[in-house]
């Protein structure tokens, strides 16, 4: 950390569609919200600043920098606190605060942040050679370098071909049990080559080992297994007319959410051509407007907002 710099300012982060996602909690001053994915809290921020005396403001975050960073920006603030956790545990802590069926809005600001990817100590980033762990909380769970030394051939391939959707998944892993059987591969820089070295289709504006380090990623730190888990806690958390607000970055996050939102407002599942009515079918959701996605100015500001979608509901 640079001399005089704080947590919440080594390392630049923009919150992407912010405007939008404020605007689609629909805050009301006294209402109960949950920033399920705190990061640097620049949606917290926000939120904060529309609450009344009376809000309150969850955050939660399973990366310790992150849950410092919190500690330090909102100090003293009474209508704020902050959880170590994985947004899959959002249930137990609005359970904790006695808000169960009681919170206005739901919040969740999917995949790795800016000051995650721009520490090459973290390592998430193909750009920056950098010791390979990829862990959110560095505390749990196996390294991404201990996962490579020791996984099966055809559980690496299924990773990037499943979390990463890469069609060269068989020829990249052949190549990195090649290549760690010479040396365990140890730092994102050697992983990056070897990927880049194995695929044969670079895609123009994308480095070809984008695909492999997000799907290790995402398997390491069990980010879609959290999702699924943390969803239809969020419903049961929501009072009526509570939103849930969900940016995705990747399509299987958005797919995912995509199906959940659906599913909901569909409500329960009964045989073909049984007679029921719409209220029989008791659905939880409603959807609010379409996917939205960042604009011009915005990608401009922030080309990592290229990918990102927007979904929102209502529960009924």
């Amino acid at each position: 950390m640079e001399s005089g710099a704080t947590v919440t300012d080594t390392y630049l982060h923009r919150p992407v569609l912010l405007a939008e996602a404020i605007d689609a909690l629909n805050i009301t001053p006294a209402g109960i919200y949950v920033d399920a994915t705190f990061g640097r809290g620049g949606h917290a921020q926000v939120i904060l600043q529309q609450l009344g005396p009376h809000g309150a403001l969850l955050g939660i975050d399973k990366d310790p920098q992150a849950v410092a960073a919190a500690r330090q920006m909102f100090e003293g603030e009474p209508r704020f606190s902050i959880e170590r956790g994985t947004f899959a545990m959002l249930g137990q802590y609005v359970q904790e605060r006695g808000w169960m069926g009681k919170v206005n809005g739901v919040l969740l600001d999917l995949g790795v942040s800016s000051p995650q990817l721009d520490d090459p100590q973290r390592g998430f980033s193909f750009r920056q050679d950098g010791p390979l762990d990829m862990r959110m909380d560095p505390a749990t769970g196996i390294s991404a370098a201990q996962w490579l030394a020791s996984a099966p051939e055809q559980e690496i391939a299924s990773v990037l071909y499943t979390y990463g959707e890469e069609r060269y998944a068989r020829r990249i892993v052949r190549a990195i049990v090649a290549a760690r059987q010479e040396a365990p591969i140890i730092t994102t820089g050697r992983l990056a080559a070897i990927v880049a070295a194995a695929n044969p289709a670079w895609e123009r504006d994308k480095h070809p080992a984008t695909r492999s380090f997000q799907a290790i990623r995402i398997f390491i730190n069990h980010e879609l297994e959290d999702m699924q888990a943390c969803l239809p806690q969020v419903v049961e958390a929501l009072a009526p007319g509570g939103r849930l607000a969900v940016i995705s970055f990747h399509s299987l996050e958005d797919r995912i959410v995509k199906r959940f939102i659906r599913e909901q407002v569909r409500g329960d599942d009964f045989p073909p051509g049984l007679p029921v009515t719409q209220a029989q079918l008791r659905p939880r959701l409603r959807a609010v407007g379409k996917a939205m996605y960042a604009g011009t100015e915005e990608l401009q500001a922030n080309p990592r907002a290229r990918s990102a979608v927007l979904r929102v509901a209502e529960k009924v």
